[in-house]
């Protein structure tokens, strides 16, 4: 037979029941965790900041590029340096420098000198391996800046491109083409013709790519008064050993050059 509480014993645990639903509700809701791991810490804790500019990633992690450092260098231009849209991107100084600038600034630069000026140029490269990618160039008492563009400012209209043929070439390294991180992404033969690859194509064909070797190439590009380029999609040490670049390594046993020879 049931029987009833006291009325003292029934108030006694209604303020009990009141009490812990206050403290529940104040306690903030538990988050959860985002699937595949621990949530992120909040900003301003140690450890929710990114790495430096310039230094390595996490443990077992890729190393970040190496930091960009300003640079001067001065010569005589002894070639000018031709992508395969028949634009000079670069020049190669008579003390073997090699000077990179945007593609964009191709006529400019090529009305300030030419083959035998003294030109000064200033920029920035990674240590002293590869190309000096310059900001300024100076030459006969005037000066061409690359200028980043202003803020809000309309789109420059689209340079007019040289039609692309196919082409072939081959001959001997004359030397071997770096950019401003110091990756192997061309070659000039000893005809002056200049050929293109993407770096990643530089770290594969590893020994072909040595000052005096032998290179054949097929790809596209143009001829032009300021000399020819290839961008290659075949190249080998010879004409019959010619391989796909966009398929796979040529010789992955050797890894490619990746800075400037001395």
């Amino acid at each position: 037979m049931a029987t009833s509480l006291p009325s003292s014993f029934r108030a006694s645990l209604l303020a009990g029941l009141m009490a812990a639903c206050a403290i529940a509700v104040a306690q903030p809701a538990p988050q959860p965790a985002p699937p595949g791991g621990p949530m992120p810490p909040p900003a301003g804790m140690a450890g929710a900041l990114p790495p430096p500019p310039g230094g390595p990633m996490a443990p077992g992690g890729p190393m970040a590029p190496a930091p960009m450092a300003t640079a001067s260098v001065s010569g005589q231009v002894a070639r000018w340096l031709i992508n395969p849209n028949g634009e000079a991107d670069g020049l190669l100084l008579d003390n073997g420098t090699q000077i990179a600038f945007a593609p964009h600034l191709s006529a400019s630069v090529t009305a300030l000198a030419k083959v035998g000026d003294r030109i000064d140029a200033t920029g920035w490269r990674a240590g002293d391996a590869g190309a000096l990618r310059a900001q300024e160039i100076r030459a006969n008492g005037r000066a061409v800046t690359d200028q980043p563009p202003s803020p809000g400012a309309m789109p420059p209209p689209p340079r007019p491109m040289a039609a692309l043929a196919s082409m072939s070439a081959g001959g001997r390294i004359a030397r071997v083409l770096f950019n401003d991180r110091g990756d192997a992404h061309g070659a000039l033969l000893d005809d002056g013709t200049v050929v293109r690859f993407p770096p990643h194509v530089g770290r594969m064909i590893g020994g072909l790519l040595q000052p005096g070797a032998p290179l054949y190439v097929q790809g596209w590009g143009t001829r032009g008064p300021l000399g020819t380029g290839i961008e290659a999609t075949r190249l080998g040490a010879t004409q019959q050993a010619l391989q796909d670049v966009l398929s796979g390594p040529v010789d992955p046993a050797r890894p490619g050059p990746r800075r400037r020879p001395a």
